[in-house]
Protein backbone atom coordinates (compact mmCIF):
# COMPACT_ATOMS: atom_id res chain seq x y z
CA UNK A 1 0.00 0.00 0.00
CA UNK A 2 1.21 3.55 -0.77
CA UNK A 3 1.53 6.08 2.12
CA UNK A 4 1.06 9.71 1.18
CA UNK A 5 3.93 11.79 2.79
CA UNK A 6 2.58 14.33 5.52
CA UNK A 7 2.66 17.94 4.40
CA UNK A 8 4.81 19.32 6.95
CA UNK A 9 7.48 16.68 6.49
CA UNK A 10 7.27 18.07 2.45
CA UNK A 11 7.43 21.35 3.49
CA UNK A 12 10.40 20.41 5.64
CA UNK A 13 12.38 19.10 2.48
CA UNK A 14 11.25 22.09 0.52
CA UNK A 15 12.85 24.26 2.99
CA UNK A 16 16.01 22.44 3.29
CA UNK A 17 16.33 22.15 -0.25
CA UNK A 18 16.44 25.91 -0.35
CA UNK A 19 18.55 26.11 2.40
CA UNK A 20 21.02 24.25 1.28
CA UNK A 21 21.47 26.85 -1.56
CA UNK A 22 22.28 30.03 0.28
CA UNK A 23 22.13 31.24 3.91
CA UNK A 24 22.28 34.61 5.44
CA UNK A 25 25.60 36.98 5.58
CA UNK A 26 26.18 40.19 7.99
CA UNK A 27 26.17 41.55 4.23
CA UNK A 28 22.97 40.32 3.34
CA UNK A 29 20.91 38.34 5.92
CA UNK A 30 18.02 35.86 5.26
CA UNK A 31 14.51 36.95 5.35
CA UNK A 32 12.57 33.56 6.83
CA UNK A 33 8.82 33.80 6.63
CA UNK A 34 6.82 30.96 8.41
CA UNK A 35 3.08 30.73 8.12
CA UNK A 36 0.80 28.96 10.15
CA UNK A 37 -3.02 28.48 10.32
CA UNK A 38 -3.45 31.66 12.16
CA UNK A 39 -0.32 33.71 12.06
CA UNK A 40 2.44 34.85 10.29
CA UNK A 41 5.99 35.42 11.18
CA UNK A 42 9.12 36.99 9.81
CA UNK A 43 12.59 37.04 10.81
CA UNK A 44 15.86 38.75 9.27
CA UNK A 45 18.53 36.29 10.28
CA UNK A 46 22.46 36.57 10.46
CA UNK A 47 23.19 32.98 9.46
CA UNK A 48 27.23 33.13 10.40
CA UNK A 49 26.54 33.66 13.98
CA UNK A 50 23.05 32.19 14.47
CA UNK A 51 21.18 35.29 15.00
CA UNK A 52 17.97 37.22 14.60
CA UNK A 53 18.71 40.98 14.03
CA UNK A 54 14.74 41.56 13.17
CA UNK A 55 11.62 39.93 14.03
CA UNK A 56 7.59 40.85 13.41
CA UNK A 57 4.80 38.41 13.47
CA UNK A 58 1.41 39.31 13.80
CA UNK A 59 0.61 38.13 17.15
CA UNK A 60 2.53 41.15 18.21
CA UNK A 61 -0.01 43.48 20.32
CA UNK A 62 1.35 46.37 17.69
CA UNK A 63 0.86 44.56 14.84
CA UNK A 64 -2.46 42.94 15.55
CA UNK A 65 -4.05 46.35 16.19
CA UNK A 66 -3.46 47.46 13.18
CA UNK A 67 -4.76 44.58 11.32
CA UNK A 68 -8.70 43.08 10.93
CA UNK A 69 -7.38 39.36 10.68
CA UNK A 70 -4.08 37.63 11.66
CA UNK A 71 -4.58 35.23 8.62
CA UNK A 72 -5.43 36.98 4.95
CA UNK A 73 -3.30 38.44 2.47
CA UNK A 74 -3.82 42.69 3.56
CA UNK A 75 -2.32 40.81 7.71
CA UNK A 76 0.66 39.18 5.45
CA UNK A 77 1.30 42.61 3.59
CA UNK A 78 0.87 44.81 6.55
CA UNK A 79 3.58 42.24 8.13
CA UNK A 80 5.90 42.76 5.14
CA UNK A 81 6.20 46.39 5.90
CA UNK A 82 6.54 46.48 9.33
CA UNK A 83 9.53 43.69 8.46
CA UNK A 84 11.25 45.80 6.11
CA UNK A 85 10.62 49.31 8.11
CA UNK A 86 12.44 47.45 11.00
CA UNK A 87 15.75 46.16 9.08
CA UNK A 88 15.97 49.69 7.42
CA UNK A 89 16.35 51.08 11.05
CA UNK A 90 19.04 48.80 12.07
CA UNK A 91 20.60 49.34 8.45
CA UNK A 92 19.53 46.32 6.48
CA UNK A 93 18.63 47.09 3.09
CA UNK A 94 19.64 44.28 0.89
CA UNK A 95 18.30 40.59 1.84
CA UNK A 96 17.59 37.06 0.72
CA UNK A 97 14.35 35.85 0.19
CA UNK A 98 13.75 32.38 2.59
CA UNK A 99 10.06 31.94 1.42
CA UNK A 100 10.44 28.45 4.04
CA UNK A 101 9.49 25.78 1.36
CA UNK A 102 5.88 27.40 1.10
CA UNK A 103 5.17 28.13 -2.28
CA UNK A 104 5.48 31.83 -3.75
CA UNK A 105 1.59 32.65 -3.88
CA UNK A 106 -0.74 34.43 -1.89
CA UNK A 107 0.37 35.32 1.94
CA UNK A 108 4.16 34.30 1.03
CA UNK A 109 3.98 36.34 -2.27
CA UNK A 110 2.22 39.29 -0.48
CA UNK A 111 4.79 39.93 2.20
CA UNK A 112 7.29 39.84 -0.19
CA UNK A 113 5.88 42.36 -2.45
CA UNK A 114 5.29 44.77 0.62
CA UNK A 115 8.88 44.25 2.19
CA UNK A 116 10.33 44.75 -1.48
CA UNK A 117 7.61 48.39 -2.26
CA UNK A 118 8.68 49.01 1.42
CA UNK A 119 12.52 49.74 0.54
CA UNK A 120 13.86 46.02 0.72
CA UNK A 121 15.74 44.68 -1.83
CA UNK A 122 16.24 40.79 -3.07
Amino acid sequence: MFKKEDRTKIREKKHMKVRNRFSGTPERPRLAVFRSNKHMYAQVIDDTVGKTLVAASTVEKSVSAEIEHTDDVAAASYLGKVIAQRALEKGIDTVVFDRGGFIYQGKVQALADAAREAGLKF
